[in-house]
């Protein structure tokens, strides 16, 4: 018998029917054989739909993945990022490319990844950076990160330390606060620059302790450390991986942990809050990807990472860096983003720190 299909170019809706059944059929139930015949296509196609998407996961990646960083190589961000990428690689079986897109406090980075094609081929570094970031730079920044990145997930966090040069008759975290209070408004603080981490952990230890310390922003962490081993700025409070090494050589001197509690790597090395309670500034790393990625795709990231910061390879990595792993669902990730912004919005507003 010679059949007729209906008119949808789908295969899967391509149904065979006597060639009568159009002219036969009472025209009292048009309606009924157009809804019934609608209804078999949507749950026909729904089903695809469903496969497609299942298979997109799995076979996912089918390409290099491209992995933004707002800040140069060799870095703590950067190196962060490319031990995650290279794990990523050997367990999907294709490149995971970091990008360096550094400047403006990773804000040009950050717009790359929001711009980009939410198919799950660009990822992004999402740092403590951009939590001071969304307020801090709030008036001109073209995106929303809270709306616009969908969190993926946590990747490190590790402390900062408070150094001071050699000559600064302190010991103690104590020492210091005293020192500051007896001697207001004649202590430089140097900083990597206006609104990097450095400075608002600095900006929240003066809100904490009340002492008076003047705000010398640098063009980032070295220049900044420069003048401190030099003894043109007293203070600073930077990254453990930029900050070790003159510790080591007794160029600086050491008074405290920015972590709410003590870093493996310096066990002897108080953290400050053990003498200002409630005082943390953590430095922190995690990964993002445009807003409408697929969630399937985001769950197998998130696995696959959690994996690797579960890992003893990974986790002697990042010790080496003064970090510990964050293993974070998605939704916990995005979370932890919410609560930092919000955190460092209540310092800025305190600091009155502006972007000049």
């Amino acid at each position: 018998m010679y059949t007729r299909s209906l008119p949808l170019s789908a295969a899967l809706c391509d149904f065979a029917l006597p060639e009568t059944w159009w002219h036969d059929r009472p025209k009292k139930r048009h309606g009924r054989y157009a809804a019934v015949q609608f209804a078999a296509c949507f749950a026909l196609l729904s089903m695809a739909s469903s496969a497609s998407a299942q298979t997109s996961s799995e076979s996912y990646p089918t390409r290099p993945v491209r992995w933004v960083v707002g800040f140069p190589a060799g870095g703590s961000s950067d190196i962060v990022a490319r031990i995650l990428s290279d794990w990523l690689q050997a367990r999907l079986g294709r490149p995971f490319l970091v990008e360096n897109k550094p400047g403006a406090g990773s804000n040009i980075a950050t717009e790359a990844v929001v711009n980009a094609p939410p198919d799950g081929y660009t990822l992004g570094s999402v740092t403590s950076a951009n939590a001071i970031n969304a307020t801090l730079n709030k008036s001109t920044l073209s995106f929303d990160l809270r709306k616009q990145i969908a969190p993926i997930a946590g990747s490190a966090r590790g402390p900062s330390i408070m150094v001071v040069n050699p000559s600064v008759p302190v010991r103690t975290v104590a020492e210091f606060i005293a020192y500051a209070k007896a001697n207001p408004g004649k202590i430089n603080m140097g900083t990597p620059g206006v609104g990097t981490t450095g400075h608002m952990a600095g900006e929240l230890f003066k809100a904490m302790t009340g002492v008076d310390l003047v705000h010398v922003p640098y063009r980032g962490s070295a220049p900044a450390l420069t003048d401190l081993v030099g003894g043109q700025v007293q203070v600073m409070f930077d990254a453990m991986i930029t900050t070790l090494p003159h510790i080591r050589s007794g160029k600086l001197r050491a008074l405290g942990v920015t972590t709410a509690t003590r870093s493996e790597v310096l066990s002897d090395l108080p953290a400050i809050a053990e003498t200002v309670p409630g005082y943390e500034a953590v430095i922190w790393y995690g990964v993002g990807a445009p807003r409408g990625t697929p969630a399937d795709i985001v769950s197998k990231l998130n696995r696959e990472i959690n994996a690797g910061l579960a890992s003893q390879k990974i986790k002697s990595q990042l010790a080496q860096l003064g970090s510990k792993p964050i293993a974070l669902s998605p939704a916990e990730f995005g979370a932890f983003v919410q609560s930092e912004t919000e955190k460092w919005e209540k310092v800025i507003s305190l600091s009155g720190t502006k972007i000049d």
